[in-house]
């Protein structure tokens, strides 16, 4: 198995497999779930950086400023993200959701036009301009905007823009974004679970330990995509992440039974196909430098 292959699989797989995960905590509010993911990842992280004694980067990031303001920019960005994840996935728009992620490198081609003033080819535009077809096509079909794919897309994708420009890695940036929203978000958990009687007031102890259990699956796939991310190409991990919507998209219509018509596939093939030419263009890149 080449290097990176087995972190890669790991990584998307648990992300695609995210919604069975949720169904067991779908009682539970969106807001109250991830305050829960919040605190509970954030005890787990700086665990594992206790146990290996890394803390350089910490007083390192308080006499940057501007690393302060970029990665509380981004904590917010991914905790928007999960809000509306996990919102879909109690509310039955799984399939809504795994769009989001399929047409995110897209976002990421149009992002970095417009910020870092990227000169994509024809081959680029012409994906873009297929995902832009099938979104609008899924809104005629829909009679409303796919708000929730199109959230997704954009918080993750500018969420991947700014931690492309940060300096530190998977971890501890995860831990720094938890950090900075802690001062926030511990308050919120306690007037939360004492205003709404949350989980962990009222129980019961099985949703409270499924709770519990968002702090590995928050932390794992990031320290598995870190780790691949270190050993592979990224042309071969950008192929690999379009497991984890597949696996979303498949759950969503095979097991949740959500409505997907031939009207709504023809929308997404032709994000399917923007995205194919992104992939073989990325692959014959990798090929030439190689």
């Amino acid at each position: 198995m080449p290097p990176g292959l087995a972190s890669a699989l790991g990584a998307f797989v648990i992300w695609g497999l995210f919604p069975l995960y949720i169904q067991f905590i779908a009682q539970v509010p969106a807001v109250e779930v991830v305050l829960h993911r919040s605190v509970w990842s954030l005890l787990l992280v700086l665990g594992i950086l206790a146990v290996q004694r890394r803390w350089t980067w910490l007083s390192e990031s308080l006499r940057q400023p501007r690393r302060l303001l970029l990665f509380t920019l981004s904590a917010l960005l991914l905790w928007a993200n999960w809000i509306v994840y996990v919102y879909a996935a109690q509310t039955g728009r799984v399939v809504e959701a795994s769009l989001g992620y399929f047409i995110n490198p897209l976002v990421s081609v149009m992002l970095g036009v417009l910020v870092l003033r990227e000169r994509p080819g024809a081959v680029q535009w012409t994906a873009v301009a297929l995902a832009a077809a099938g979104v609008a096509w899924l809104t005629v079909v829909a009679g409303r905007l796919p708000w929730i794919a199109l959230t997704l897309a954009a918080t993750f994708g500018l969420y991947g823009l700014l931690r492309k420009t940060a300096s530190l890695g998977a971890l501890e940036g995860l831990a720094l974004e938890s950090l900075l929203l802690a001062p926030v978000v511990v308050p919120a958990l306690a007037w939360w679970t004492v205003a709404h009687d949350g989980v962990l007031r009222a129980g019961p102890a099985s949703t409270l330990g499924w709770l519990l259990l968002s702090g590995p699956l928050t932390a794992a796939p990031l320290l598995f995509f870190a780790n691949a991310a270190r050993q592979m190409p990224l042309a071969s991990l950008g192929l690999i992440q379009y497991l984890s919507p597949t696996l979303q998209f498949l759950l969503g219509v095979w097991v949740f039974h959500e409505p997907f018509d031939s009207r709504r596939l023809l929308g997404f093939v032709l994000i399917w196909s923007g995205l194919a030419l992104v992939s073989m263009h990325a692959l014959r890149s990798l090929r030439n430098r190689q």
